[in-house]
């Protein structure tokens, strides 16, 4: 089995149920459509049946409900499998699944025989064994985990016994234009989060579940400014400024938290503030995301001719298909990209338009997808 290019995946901005769900969106649509998932931001919170403290990790029926569609994916079945059934028929040209199983039985993890949550990954069989590809990329209290591909026997995923599968197909992917940055941040919704944290006597709980929050905050935020920047025409991230200060906030207090947890799980004093320490990063999210960035500009019609010609010729100079162009996929998001391949992606447009482009506006930083070219040449 051929593997799924992990090289463009930010995986350092993606959760473990995201990070197979953007391999197969890269796959179908090209480099950086990942990102994508951080188009909306909010603070929706659900409660933990283990103790009722509130938890801002969906169940995984509400990430396949809202996550496929942003990337271009559809569900087309989801189903519950023993390991049996799971393993049960494959052929080595069936293609991987999506596979969602716990974590504490999964080998390649550090979570292996030591934490239970769920976590996702790519399946498929192949003629040496058990093809695994897992884009995952955290530092844990056991080690790191990090993105890979894995040839196991069956017997390494003995301890399975039961994971959910979910047949995934590409959908349409609508412009870039078309998917805004949404920040909805009501301070209600904070307050509700937050109180039981604060209510709760048991503070090594609480704080032990807090580090798993604010970790699974953090990323959040990070993907939404990155997906900010990307959808403003900027694909290298969140420029210096208000935004990345905001990030480097959210950072330390993940590590505020988890150096809290570490304290109090040795028997030592709760340091103060920690829940206020994340009410204020939280309050901070309405000022810092609360407006939508202009886009890199205005998009020539999505079923346009002119889109068309231009995603024809940079696909050309790329050697890259003109539908990842026409999905939104800077330029630069490909290896093949330089500044000796933008030029010729210039000059080999003029020649098919047959005219020259405005100079004035061929500024490289305006220069990154077809509806940039589409605007200068409209």
């Amino acid at each position: 089995m051929a593997h799924l290019d992990l090289g463009p995946v930010h995986t350092g901005l993606l959760d473990c149920i995201q990070a197979n769900l953007a391999v197969l969106a890269d796959h179908h649509h090209g480099p950086g459509t990942h990102l994508r998932l951080g188009a909306p931001l909010g603070l929706r919170s659900w409660e933990r049946p283990a103790d009722g403290l509130p938890t801002v990790d969906p169940p995984l029926t509400e990430h396949l409900t809202t996550l496929p569609a942003l990337v271009g994916l559809r569900v087309v079945d989801h189903t519950r499998l023993t390991r049996a059934e799971l393993l049960a028929g494959r052929a080595a040209d069936d293609g991987p699944r999506y596979v969602v199983a716990d974590a504490y039985h999964l080998p390649w993890l550090p979570y292996h025989g030591r934490a239970h949550m769920p976590h996702s990954f790519l399946l498929a069989a192949g003629p040496d064994g058990w093809h695994v590809t897992d884009a995952y990329r955290n530092e844990t209290e056991w080690g790191p985990a990090t993105p890979g591909h894995w040839v196991l026997p069956e017997a390494d995923l003995g301890g399975l016994t039961t994971a959910d599968v979910v047949e995934l197909a590409p959908a349409d992917l609508p412009p870039l234009s078309a998917q805004p940055p949404v920040a909805a941040l009501d301070p209600a919704a904070t307050d509700a989060y937050l109180a039981p944290y604060d209510a709760c006597p048991d503070r090594a709980r609480v704080l032990a579940q807090l580090t798993v929050e604010t970790w699974l905050l953090a990323r959040t935020r990070k993907l939404h400014a990155t997906y900010r920047a990307l959808f403003a025409g900027r694909a290298d991230g969140p420029e210096p400024g208000p935004e990345a200060d905001h990030l480097r906030a959210w950072d330390k207090v993940v590590e505020q938290t988890y150096l809290a947890h570490r304290r109090v799980s040795r028997g030592r004093a709760e340091p103060p503030g920690v829940v206020d320490r994340l009410r204020g990063v939280l309050a901070a999210d309405r000022t810092v995301f609360g407006t939508v960035p202009a886009p890199a500009g205005p998009p020539a019609p999505d079923d346009g001719e002119l889109r068309r010609r231009v995603a024809a010729v940079a696909a050309d100079v790329l050697g890259v298909p003109a539908s990842d162009l026409l999905g939104g996929a800077p330029f630069d998001s490909f290896p093949a990209f330089s500044s000796f391949r933008l030029v010729e992606i210039i000059e080999r447009l003029e020649s098919a338009l047959d005219r020259e482009l405005d100079a004035d506006e061929l500024i490289p930083e305006n220069l990154r997808r077809v509806d940039d070219l589409c605007r200068i040449a409209r």
